[in-house]
């Protein structure tokens, strides 16, 4: 049956073209990559903070999340964690997590993605959170995803590639997780967190 299918668009195809030269390809690129960046994760739902040196990141979490009362992360940074996905027995010990702090490697302007590799045993984390915070460089956003996958294959320091290949995982993420496939309802979180906020860092 495939085969017959295929056979039928074969057989239509009237003009054929050449396959684009890559090494060729123009792709977008911004004259100021954060401002981009910021406008595509708002749009995608998410939110973006910035964060000065002299500014306390826990007392930035809790004033975003007062009424969060199980926080879960592994960066020395986050003194205000409740749980650690580190010395959690697996993932369903995380359920319940209000805010999980994760740490982003790059950022991508063009859609507002953020290159999270596994840095933690229990990668749910970054899934079964209610909200997610993703702390981010500022200095560390490139243009588009062309510069992303190469920055992954060249296996650039701030790409984060050496916890991938740890754990054998890492992820983009982009805004908050929803649908609206269901009487055309959108619905937030639907398979991950409801809300995602990227913090940035000098």
């Amino acid at each position: 049956m495939k085969e017959e299918i295929l056979a039928r668009y074969r057989a239509n195809i009237h003009e054929r073209y050449d396959m684009p030269d890559l090494g060729d390809l123009k792709a977008v690129t911004y004259t100021d990559p954060v401002s981009q960046f910021k406008k595509a994760l708002q749009t995608s739902g998410g939110q973006v903070k910035e964060i000065s040196e002299v500014e306390d990141l826990n007392t930035l979490i809790s004033s975003l999340f007062p009424d969060a009362k199980e926080i879960a992360s592994n960066l020395p940074e986050v003194s205000i964690a409740t749980r650690n996905p580190d010395t959690a027995e697996n993932a369903s010990a995380l359920n319940g997590t209000d805010v999980g702090i994760v740490r982003g490697m790059f950022g991508v302007a063009e859609n507002g993605c953020v290159w999270i590799p596994q840095q933690m045993k229990q990668k749910a984390v970054m899934f079964i959170s209610e909200n997610l915070v993703i702390l981010l460089p500022r200095d560390q956003i490139v243009n588009n995803m062309h510069e992303a996958y190469r920055r992954l294959q060249s296996g650039d320091a701030n790409s984060g590639i050496e916890q991938f290949c740890d754990y054998g995982y890492g992820t983009f993420i982009s805004g908050p997780s929803k649908t609206a496939d269901i009487a055309q309802v959108l619905v937030m979180g639907a398979q991950a967190a409801r809300s995602v906020t990227v913090v940035l860092i000098p």
